[in-house]
């Protein structure tokens, strides 16, 4: 349903985006994730036509973004970071407005709107003016109007920015409801909703694609060890050392609380049943025995400081280069 390759944006000298490719498939949530000012949002407002790209294409449900933009927005609900609504109008009245502009009258238009003010709860709220509203109502109403003409493709720039814990979960439960029945790409630098509502991920950094998988690959390839975290309640002096002496530990790290023991291991092997086998076996008091997996959190710094490093080298070989021409021209004058 979004099929982006090659997309570079420009500005004079500055490049916002490089090169950028990826696809969001029919019924697929995908969390497109990176730090503030990675290029999140130009990508965005590249696949909603709001700007073009300077190289580069990029096509939603079959259509060019370039080349057909009228096309492409009539497939599209779009909530922008800042929900773009009508502070002087109510809630009703607004929506009722952008139904009329996405072709929805009648009998479509008021079953639309009491569709979504059901599903968003903006019951209570419905004449009221949205510029009384608060921030998470005001985000509500954005999102009511990009799902209102019932759009195949849903992208959405930070939906749950502003909203309450409550809120959050409650539009992270409607967004995981419309996988299957919409193609969903949501923007996001907040790592636990990536991984609450989405299948698959792009990881954004510099304006450049460093990633993109499923959290749980994502974890595997970067990994290095596998991790177990054992709790003793009767650790001797020694346990260290006789865990270090179990097939398949690398490394024990101690160093928390008394009892506490990190274990790394060789990649692939699973040393819990003998571990176990030997806690048990010397009376130590087995309280806990658990496999860390690498969070999304851990891959996503792990991927964005190896991207700002390569930056920073390339920045760092280049200002030599420029302080020798320079001197190059000062000698030559």
């Amino acid at each position: 349903m979004i099929d982006v390759q090659q997309v570079t944006k420009r500005y004079g000298h500055h490049t916002a985006i490089d090169r950028v490719t990826f696809s969001v498939a029919k019924g697929e949530v995908l969390a497109f994730l990176g730090p503030n000012g990675a290029g999140k949002t130009t990508t965005m407002r590249i696949l909603t036509c709001f700007m073009p790209a300077t190289e580069g294409t990029a096509q939603v449900a079959g259509f060019d973004c370039a080349e057909q933009p009228l096309e492409v927005k009539r497939r599209i609900g779009y909530l922008p970071e800042t929900p773009p609504v009508y502070q002087e109008l109510t809630v009703s009245e607004y929506l009722r407005f952008v139904g009329r502009l996405r072709g929805l009258i009648g009998g479509a238009l008021t079953a639309s709107m009491a569709r979504e003010v059901e599903r968003l709860g903006l019951g209570p709220v419905q004449h009221r003016l949205i510029g009384n509203l608060s921030r998470g109502y005001r985000q509500r109403v954005g999102l009511a109007q990009a799902l209102l003409h019932d759009p195949p493709v849903l992208i959405l720039d930070e939906p749950t920015v502003g909203l309450d814990p409550k809120q959050i979960i409650e539009i992270r439960e409607l967004i995981k409801s419309l996988a299957g029945s919409h193609s969903v790409i949501l923007s996001t630098h907040i790592l636990p909703e990536a991984t609450a509502v989405c299948q698959r991920v792009v990881i954004i950094s510099g304006g450049r694609i460093v990633a993109e998988d499923t959290p749980d690959r994502l974890s595997a390839r970067l990994r290095h060890s596998e991790k177990v975290s054992l709790t003793l309640a009767r650790a001797p002096r020694d346990a260290a050392a006789r865990l270090q002496q179990i097939a398949g530990v690398q490394q024990v790290h101690t160093g928390g609380p008394p009892g506490n023991f990190l274990l790394e291991c060789q990649l692939g092997r699973d040393v819990r049943e003998e571990v176990g086998r030997v806690a048990v076996t010397n009376d130590w008091g087995l309280v806990e025995l658990k496999s860390i997996s690498m969070t999304l959190e851990d891959v996503f710094l792990q991927l964005t400081r190896h991207e700002e490093g390569i930056a920073q080298g390339t920045q760092l070989a280049a200002e030599p280069v420029a302080a020798a021409s320079s001197a190059t021209t000062d000698s030559t004058s």
